[in-house]
């Protein structure tokens, strides 16, 4: 049977792959360390957990809730943008909580997308930033990842040779999964060519809080004029280790957040209402919480920037998010991260993310998730260093012709 013109549209989802390679090696009885999905371990915070279960005991919170936030949580999202980037946010136009911020990237996509327009995205990306936008019939124009000077001339390039004139830029920092941080001058340089040639700045700011070495990242909508045309996505998911949860939320431009709420009012009721109730909680909070947070992914970094520095395997140290953009070892290179990804399931009992799954650009690297204890990281670094100690033999005798670029 034909496929529908939407699924066409997408390519083959590498990193089912990987999955189902790890779950064969795992009925087999391997001891897979999962380090490839971004999936947080670490529990909610009680206080989280515990509103949860106080609200949930109320029949009345169990009705539809509201598409569109609750008015406390929207409150509570606009007081901590005031707090934390002192940008002033109306929680009546200028906040829509999110299932997510991948949902809340999902139906921008399908508010703000005619079919051919162009929509510009880096490349390596997390891969709803791009193909949200495919489904919803637009056309994708890659440009280097890096918020640089770079960045900036490969915009210039991308704008001058695109017809129609582009849409919207997508931004995402700290990157998923490159770990680029951005400075507010690169923001401000940002808004002021996207005010000049009238595109859409949509910002993914999903790491907001998981910062390590430098100074906490900066949130767009902090340039002055960028709520003329800025909308910026956050998530609960990695601040709170609250993934299961689903809670999101898109700030900024009113009449983007209003296409957003509109086209969200014909597809869901929201988050279920103690849900919202209890990220309200977490976002009116002290935060003490979100600082061990960081201090977990912080020393789980350190750990393995230093465990498989010693194991043979040379990775850079991430300024930000819960990953680790790792170069593929020379000896590897040629194999690309898919075929390689897969060797260190086989022979080193290690899973990561192939960084093929992120863009063509990202072929060169494997994504490395903090998502296991430091005992176990140590443990994944034992493992390669075994197989990294008999590559020649592996890439000899283990690895196909077939499967080298």
């Amino acid at each position: 049977m034909e496929e529908f013109h939407k699924v066409r549209r997408l390519p083959p989802y590498v990193f089912e792959q990987v999955n189902r390679l790890k779950a064969s090696a795992r009925a087999q009885g391997a001891d897979i360390i999962d380090l490839g999905m971004g999936n947080p371990d670490l529990p909610t915070p009680k206080a989280i957990v515990d509103k949860l279960c106080e609200v949930v005991r109320d029949p009345r919170t169990h009705r539809y809730s509201s598409s569109r936030g609750i008015p406390g949580l929207r409150r509570a999202q606009a007081n901590y943008y005031a707090r934390r980037f002192n940008v002033k946010l109306d929680p009546d136009s200028q906040v829509v909580a999110t299932l997510g911020s991948k949902e809340g990237f999902a139906n921008m996509a399908q508010a703000i997308t005619a079919p051919g327009d162009v929509v510009i995205c880096p490349n390596p990306t997390y891969p709803i930033h791009a193909f949200g936008f495919i489904m919803s019939g637009g056309v994708i124009r890659s440009i280097q990842a890096e918020p640089d000077e770079g960045f900036i001339r490969a915009l210039e390039r991308a704008v001058r040779h695109s017809i129609p004139k582009p849409l919207a830029l997508i931004l995402n920092y700290p990157s998923n999964p490159t770990a680029h941080v951005a400075t507010l001058d690169f923001y401000k340089d940002i808004v002021a060519y996207a005010k000049k040639n009238d595109i859409i700045l949509l910002s993914d700011l999903a790491y907001a809080e998981i910062y390590f070495d430098a100074a906490p990242p900066p949130s767009i909508l902090q340039v002055p004029g960028a709520m003329d045309i800025a909308v910026e996505f956050t998530s609960m998911s990695k601040t709170f280790s609250m993934p299961g949860w689903r809670m999101g939320f898109a700030v900024g431009n009113e009449r983007l957040i209003a296409a957003l709420t509109r086209v969200k009012s014909y597809l869901d009721y929201g988050a279920f209402t103690p849900i919202q109730v209890a990220a309200t909680a977490a976002l009116n909070s002290d935060g003490a919480e979100i600082a061990e947070v960081r201090d977990v992914y912080r020393r789980r970094r350190d750990v393995m920037v230093e465990a498989f520095g010693r194991a043979g395997w040379d990775i850079p140290a991430p300024a930000a998010t819960m990953f680790a953009w790792a170069p593929i070892p020379e000896p590897f290179k040629s194999l690309g991260s898919l075929e390689f990804s897969k060797l260190l399931i086989e022979r080193a009992d290690v899973a990561v993310a192939p960084g093929i799954g992120f863009g063509e650009h990202g072929d060169d690297f494997v994504r490395i998730a903090l998502v296991e204890n430091e005992h176990r990281i140590r443990q994944a670094a034992r493992n390669v260093k075994r197989f990294l100690t008999s590559a020649s033999s592996t890439l000899d005798n283990v690895i196909p012709l077939s499967a080298r670029r």
